[in-house]
């Protein structure tokens, strides 16, 4: 790729740097400034990671299973460390996600997503669930929502109902659930 199709793919206006060349010293500096400014698991991180080098060696060049093998000893070095602990990652981020009122189901799937461990999702999943019911979650998120018996105008709550019910389901929840948060005659239950 030549210069010019280089500022062909960049959006106008904005400021691309060139990316620094990558070392285990720079990696190292990266993922500490990464870890002061957000909570995260071994897999983020390693994603994170791996993109600096991958833009590195794109622009300078290298052997990129060196540059691999420096984000791997890293990240050992994190994880034994402290500093990356999956656990409390998971267990911090699902009882705050149930406490927004989250579903078990979209709980489950957003620890997945940041690379938590499947035995480790089911563990963290029973301990953020077990203070508060689906129901109860079901009851913030419509809440959160102004749904069903939350919402400000009476009269539209009959006009509302399917596409309220649709939204508790897109968020996770069951038809039962949903059907009794929605049908509820107040918004205590």
């Amino acid at each position: 790729m030549d210069a010019s199709q280089g500022a062909q793919d960049r959006k106008p206006g904005v400021a691309h740097k060139r990316p620094r060349r990558v070392s285990a010293r720079s990696l190292e500096n990266a993922a500490l400034h990464y870890l002061k400014r957000y909570a995260a698991t071994a897999a983020q991180l390693e994603r994170v990671l791996v993109r600096r080098v991958d833009r590195s060696l794109r622009t300078h060049g290298g052997d990129r299973a060196e540059a691999l093998g420096w984000v791997k000893a890293l990240l050992d070095r994190l994880v034994r460390g402290g500093l990356v602990d999956d656990s409390a990652y998971a267990g911090m981020k699902a009882q705050s996600l149930r406490a927004a009122g989250r579903s078990a189901r979209v709980i489950a799937q957003k620890l997945r997503m940041k690379g938590v461990a499947a035995n480790l999702v089911q563990q963290k999943l029973a301990e953020a669930t077990s203070g508060l019911s689906e129901e109860e979650a079901a009851r913030i998120w419509a809440r959160k929502k102004r749904l069903g018996p939350f919402r400000r105008e009476a009269g539209t709550r009959e006009e509302h109902r399917e596409r309220d019910l649709a939204a508790l389901a897109r968020a996770g929840f069951s038809f039962g659930v949903a059907k009794k948060v929605i049908d509820a005659t107040s918004p205590e239950g």
